[in-house]
Order: C-alpha cells, then structure tokens, then sequence
C-alpha cells in the first residue's frame, strides 16, 4: 500500500509542475497575442481597402490594358503558400492549415502532377510536413514568422509574383488561418494570382464604375500599385497566421491547464484514499496484535 501511495504522489507532482508550465505558456501566449492583435487589427482595413481599389482597377481597365497578372492560362503548375507556425503546443492549429491544403490538394488539383505542384512552407511545421509528401518543396521563407518584417515577407511575395509572371505558376494560393479571436480562427484557401474580378464590387443602387484619373499615366500606375497591394495581402496573410497562432496556443493552454487542475482533484481523491485504506489494515493490525497478546 505504501508503494501505491508514492506512487499518486509522484504523480501529482508531475502534474503540478506540467500545470506550472502550461499556466506560464498560457500568460506568454496572452501577452504575445495582444501585440499580434492590434498588429493585424492594424492591417486588416489598409489591405482591405487596398484590395477594393485593385478590384476597382480591374473592373475599370477590363479589356483597356493589359495586365499579366490576371492573365488566365490552363492550369498545369500551381503555388500552395502554406502558413504555419514553427512550434507545436497550439491544439490543432497547424493540422487544421496541412489539412486544409491537402483538402485543396485533393480535390482542385487532383490533376495536377506532383512534380509540378509546388509548395511555400512558412513554418516549420508545414516545411516538416510537405518534405515528407511527394511535391516540390520551397522552404527559403520558412522564418517569416520570427521576425515578420515587411521586407522580407515582400521577398516571398515576389518569388510568387515573378514566377507567375514568368510562366512558372499558372496559379497561387495562400492557405493561411484568418484570425477572428482568440478562440476561432477561420481556415481559408485565398486566390492570390491571377487576379480575380469581384463584380459585387458595383452594387445594384450604383451602376456607375470608377473612372480613375491616373498620373502620370495608367501603365506606370498600375505596374507600381498592383505588385504592392498584392504585397500586402501576402504580408496580412502572415500576421493572421502570427494572431491565429498565439490564440490558438493560448485557448490550448488553458484547457491544458484546467486539466491538470481536474486530474489533481482526481489523484487527491485516489490518494486520499489509498491513506486512509493503509490507515484502516494498520489500525485492524494493532487491534488483532492487541487481542491476541490478551487471549495468551
């Protein structure tokens, strides 16, 4: 009886120290996500308005200039700009990306030859996963996340950009996870090239489509502000993820750490009585010892 006992006791003090540790991530996580909340809360509205004036240009410019980026091709090599984070610990955050990605893998481009899928790992959590699946791997962005400078994230963006351009992709997607609180995160697969019209983009109350004034002409114009807009889309994809990520650790941590606190309640019980069973044999011992000396 004495082993059982040392036995729960050293259980619940593994549990403690793993609750001690899951309660210091969760705290971590919170901070973390704060920063990540107001960045992305930051950036959502500048690339959103980015993104209707883009759809604004296409629908303006349609058949008037010609733009390579919304050319439309047969679809042969397709770029998957995956979005992970680089550690685990954050309930199914990173499955839930990889499974999204593989649900369009499956089912969009099921015809498309392995060879001529490509795949951008940032994270490596993606970068781990797709190295094992038969496809072309590009792991040169995988530390966006460690830094997430615009910089840098624009260097990616462009390698999807000129590849497009230059007959390597006849699509891009960005799967990502879309940060909506701390709790959800919605798991989207987002046409990145070639550009899509969104003809809800003129409502049926205004008919009337945006004629831009451009300076110094439209050409130059849209060769600068397309590459840009479409720069900051890849980078608001990257600071979802960022956001996604911490809520996404932090509700983990939590539920971890709720529990241990249940398991504790359980093994107090266990252990509570285990002792009070040892105390009852030694009792029920001393009485017999007690009546047989008396009976001699």
């Amino acid at each position: 009886m004495s082993g059982k006992l040392k036995e729960v006791r050293e259980r619940m003090k593994s549990v403690k120290s793993t609750q001690q540790i899951t309660k210091a991530m969760k705290m971590v996580s919170a901070a973390k996500l704060r920063r990540a909340t107001v960045a992305i809360q930051e950036m959502r509205p500048y690339s959103n308005k980015l993104s209707e004036i883009l759809n604004n240009i296409l629908i303006a410019q349609d058949g008037q200039v010609k733009l390579d980026l919304a050319e439309e091709r047969e679809v042969k090599n397709v770029l998957l700009v995956v979005y992970t984070a680089d550690r685990g610990l954050c309930g199914a955050f990173n499955a839930n990306v990889i499974k999204k990605t593989m649900e369009q893998i499956r089912t969009k481009y099921s015809h498309i030859a392995k060879a001529n899928l490509h795949v951008m790992t940032i994270g490596k959590k993606s970068n781990a996963y797709f190295a094992k699946v038969q496809c072309t791997v590009n792991g040169t962005y995988i530390n966006l996340l460690q830094d997430r400078s615009f910089e840098e994230t624009a260097k990616a963006a462009e390698f999807a950009i000129n590849g497009f351009i230059n007959g390597d992709f006849d699509v891009v997607e960005l799967v990502y996870a879309q940060f909506k609180n701390a709790a959800v995160q919605n798991y989207l697969s987002e046409p990145f090239l070639p550009l899509v019209k969104v003809e809800a983009a003129i409502t049926p109350t205004n008919n009337n489509v945006a004629d831009f004034i451009f300076e110094p002409n439209e050409h130059e114009i849209i060769d600068v502000l397309i590459p840009k807009i479409l720069k900051t889309q890849f980078y608001k994809a990257l600071l979802d993820t960022n956001a996604s990520e911490h809520g996404a650790r932090m509700t983990a941590m939590d539920k971890a750490t709720d529990n241990a606190q249940e398991l504790l309640k359980e093994l107090s019980i266990s252990y509570n009585r285990a002792r009070q069973a040892a105390i009852t044999t030694e009792l029920t011992e001393i009485v017999s010892g007690a009546a047989a000396l008396e009976a001699n």
